[in-house]
């Protein structure tokens, strides 16, 4: 099984292509969000995940919180959010409150929370989604909730925690294809993440569930149109298609980086395979302008 220090060559990497450029942090909303952040001891996802986009939402005056730590239990290799053990470090109870204070403080009106696994977690954290879920509806009526989930290892009891606290998006990435998990979510299972989506949409049909895929590292086209399939196969609602970007050499290499218009036909291809909302480009990320489908198909 493939492990996070099996990437390490002396090939070079490839140039990245003129069409990826990340806006750099500026201005007064970014620093007010990053002043928050550390105020709050809060992580946000955009920092942890090394995300490319973290300059224009942050000074756009949004992020995408990060709750229980900043220590996954699982060793995905595209991922540049740390791994290891956090069972000694306890789940902080007051996180839920400083996430809605947070959300009150950048005045959100669509706030998107994600964790990093916890297998370690007896729930995998569930109980403090939904804690925080309500949290952010006590603090800031009317604000729609949109969380990113782990897989719960398949957990279904956890995901009814989850659902139970009526969150109006809930998302879960499928990441690649099926034939590239053993290499790039070796702790993961393809179907396992369809089963939950699909399980979610049972129990809330009025849910808008949401799953997103990374290219560039292998697949090919024929492969991505079977993701497709198989997600609107369980009913879901949005999809997101982005460019995978080594966060490090430590991590898998970009085997291809796809210019805007094979992202533009990707995005058509997704609308007519049913999805409601396909948001394809080379730094979409799942969270980002996650508000836009959801203000589009709540109306």
């Amino acid at each position: 099984m493939p492990t996070v220090h099996d990437f390490r060559d002396d090939n070079p990497p490839l140039r990245k292509p003129p069409w990826i450029r990340s806006r750099l942090p500026a201005g007064e909303a970014y620093h007010r969000v990053r002043e928050l952040m550390s105020r709050q001891g809060l992580h946000t996802v955009c920092r942890e995940a090394a995300c490319p986009n973290l300059g224009e939402c942050w000074s756009s005056g949004t992020a995408t919180f990060l709750i229980l730590g900043d220590v996954c239990t699982r060793n995905c290799a595209f991922c540049a959010v740390k791994t290891g053990n956090p069972g000694g470090v306890p789940v902080d109870p007051s996180e839920p409150l400083a996430v809605a204070e947070a959300v009150a403080a950048m005045e959100l009106r669509h706030a998107v929370i994600t964790s990093v696994t916890r297998d370690d977690l007896p729930d995998g954290g569930a109980q403090v989604f939904a804690a925080t879920i309500r949290a952010v509806r006590d603090r800031v009526p009317g604000c729609t909730v949109e969380v990113l989930v782990p897989d719960f290892s398949g957990d279904s009891e956890a995901l009814d925690v989850v659902l139970d606290a009526h969150p109006e998006v809930l998302g879960h990435n499928l990441e690649t294809v099926l034939r590239l998990y053993p290499r790039v979510r070796p702790r993961a299972q393809y179907r396992r993440s369809l089963d939950l989506l699909e399980a979610a949409k049972k129990k809330r049909p009025d849910l808008l569930t949401k799953s997103g895929i990374m290219v560039g590292l292998g697949e090919i086209p024929r492969e991505i149109f079977r993701v497709m399939e198989d997600l609107r196969g369980v009913h879901c609602d949005i999809l997101t298609l982005g460019q995978y970007l080594r966060p490090s050499i430590r991590k898998l290499p970009v085997e291809r980086y796809y210019p805007p218009r094979e992202f533009e036909a990707l995005r058509k291809a997704g609308m007519d395979a049913g999805f409601r909302w396909v948001e394809a480009g080379p730094l979409v990320r799942s969270s980002y302008h996650a508000a836009t489908p959801v203000q589009a198909l709540r109306t």
